[in-house]
């Protein structure tokens, strides 16, 4: 509508590969979990409102981890075919003997927010109380059966979706017990994480289908495109940023045009259709990515504000920053891509502030925000709001796993006289917002508008050597012709699996110490695994820690959740 300010909702969801190539063994149960609470809630949301409209990105390696768990689930409680999470496996599954393994099982069990997830249940936070005081070498003996598998039943319930507990009468029965679950009740549980592990991916083509969401995708593994193309791109925004000793990655273009195809390959199997859209993983782009991007057929890819503003302050005697320049897409000279750039302020609201606010007032403020832009914008070139962030991290800070939050803001967008809640695919097809020329695009993400999240400190760049060595031996095996057919295209993924962008997030002193140790010893066992396939022995290092350890949970005011990726 020409008199409604378009207003984009961009919900982008993520989990790195916990899947061991080589064991099957799941080492992280976050797949699993936010799909029982973030990704089934997400979609509930959009099906209980026909007026709400989103996008929803998702990232090919989840839905190939959402597809291979729901399938283990379904063989496990059709034949009893073994679980490869062990917190899972929890819940029915034989519990391990060993004291230190032990330890690390209920360790793992109590691995959620405090606050939103643990205190508001009687059960669970006895449990964890005593679980707290158990969980050491010297008292873990005193942990019996019975106890940590009414942990484990009581802290999948903390991570069930608020839509599930209202609406599946397993759950409630559950709750309802409280405690000294039974094999059946247990059984019970899984078969709720099974049933829901198996709808997300239909839950949410169907809602395409309908019109009611736009799917999206990022790059097959999540890798920082720019990166892979340009280690440079890490000094565009940051002139003076130490770069690893590897002057480039080795055919890195080349491997940002594999996650391209790829990702198109596993949204289309999964999806059926093809997406019209890419949300580059962390919003990071570059005058090369988007160049990618670009000549896989996409119409649009987004970023950040303040990557926008970078880029049209680097040109000020071309295009000086205003305020009119955000809230509109952009376009690159000789490309067809429309560049998106959420709106910062906005995004962060809903990710790190509204979490202690009542529901009503924080989408109150949220409204008024997008009230004011609708001023401003009135009378002006065709423009449009757009508000980017995790669809998953967030909502365990909020009550009730953000239900009434997001209840309210799809209620109070969808109906406002002035705002049109829609997609960035259907202002594209209707050509409502004309982009605007971009003669330049200065490399950054969503992280402070820069890359060095993931490229600058020490241990990040001895990170990046360590892959580069690894793709270097890759391409003289790939190169010798030893490996062939099945064997080649395994190691290639694995190799895309090496290139995800997690494992350098993660290293760094102002991350926890504990996650900067998980992500290390995974992102070193995924090298390892790459060698192996590719039939040579791991070099040595990669049995040693590369993080000089962690520090707070905080950086520059973005926070990430401490118990996943």
């Amino acid at each position: 509508m020409p008199d409604r300010l378009p207003v984009v909702l961009l919900w982008h969801m993520h989990q790195p590969q916990y899947r061991d190539a080589l064991t099957g063994e799941y080492v992280q149960p976050w797949t699993a979990l936010h799909a029982l609470k973030d990704y089934s809630d997400m979609a509930a949301h959009l099906e209980d409102n026909p007026r709400a409209r989103a996008v929803v990105n998702f990232t090919p390696v989840l839905i190939e981890q959402i597809e291979a768990l729901a399938l283990q689930v379904a063989q496990h409680l059709a034949g009893g075919a073994p679980l490869r999470d062990p917190v899972l496996a929890s819940l029915v599954g034989e519990l391990p003997e060993p004291a230190e393994a032990r330890l690390t099982l209920v360790r793992a069990l109590l691995r959620a927010q405090r606050a939103q997830m643990i205190e508001p249940l009687p059960p669970l936070r006895e449990l964890a109380d005593i679980a707290a005081t158990l969980a050491t070498a010297g008292r873990i003996a005193y942990a019996s059966d019975a106890f940590i598998r009414d942990l484990s039943v009581w802290y999948h319930l903390a991570w069930t979706g608020e839509s599930i507990r209202r609406s599946d009468a397993r759950v409630a029965a559950l709750m309802a017990r409280e405690r000294d679950f039974t094999p059946d009740d247990r059984r019970a549980m899984l078969g709720v994480i099974g049933d829901t592990l198996a709808s997300i991916i239909p839950r949410y083509r169907a809602l395409a289908g309908a019109g009611r969401c736009e799917l999206a995708v990022s790059p097959y593994s999540h890798p920082i495109l720019p990166l892979l193309c340009d280690f440079g791109a890490a000094r565009e925004s940051l002139p003076g940023s130490p770069l690893p000793q590897h002057a480039a990655y080795a055919g890195g273009q080349e491997r940002a045009a594999w996650h391209m195809e790829e990702a198109v390959r596993v949204f289309e199997r999964a999806f059926g259709t093809r997406p019209a859209g890419c949300w580059p993983s962390e919003g990071a782009i570059s005058q090369a990515a988007l160049e990618i991007i670009d000549r896989h057929g996409f119409a649009w890819a987004a970023s950040s504000a303040g990557v926008l503003r970078a880029s049209l302050e680097a040109r000020a005697g071309e295009v000086a920053w205003a305020a009119q320049a955000l809230d509109r897409p952009y376009r690159l000279p000789g490309q067809r891509l429309q560049c998106w750039f959420r709106d910062d302020g906005l995004s962060d609201l809903i990710g790190f502030t509204y979490a202690t606010w009542h529901g009503d007032d924080a989408v109150a403020h949220l409204v008024a925000g997008l009230e004011e832009l609708a001023q401003r914008h009135s009378g002006s070139a065709g423009h449009a709001v757009l508000i980017a962030l995790d669809g998953e991290n967030a909502w365990e800070h909020y009550p009730q796993n953000g239900y009434h939050f997001l209840r309210a803001l799809y209620a109070a967008l969808a109906t406002h006289p002035q705002l049109e809640l829609t997609t960035l695919a259907a202002l594209s097809a209707r050509e409502a917002v004309p982009p605007a020329p971009l003669p330049h695009v200065r490399a950054g993400s969503w992280v402070h508008s820069t890359l060095a999240t993931w490229m600058g400190d020490a241990d990040k760049n001895a990170a990046w050597d360590l892959l580069c060595e690894a793709k270097l031996a890759f391409d003289r095996v790939m190169a010798g012709g030893s490996l062939g057919g099945d064997a080649r295209a395994a190691a290639e993924r694995q190799l895309a699996q090496c290139e995800s962008s997690d494992w350098f997030w993660w290293f760094g002193d102002y991350n926890p110490a504990e996650a900067v140790a998980q992500f290390d010893l995974l992102f070193r066992r995924q090298l390892t695994i790459l060698y192996r396939m590719l039939a040579l022995a791991p070099p040595a290092i990669l049995a040693q820690p590369l993080s000089r350890g962690g520090g707070s949970m905080e950086h520059g005011g973005v926070m990430r959740r401490a118990h996943d990726g």
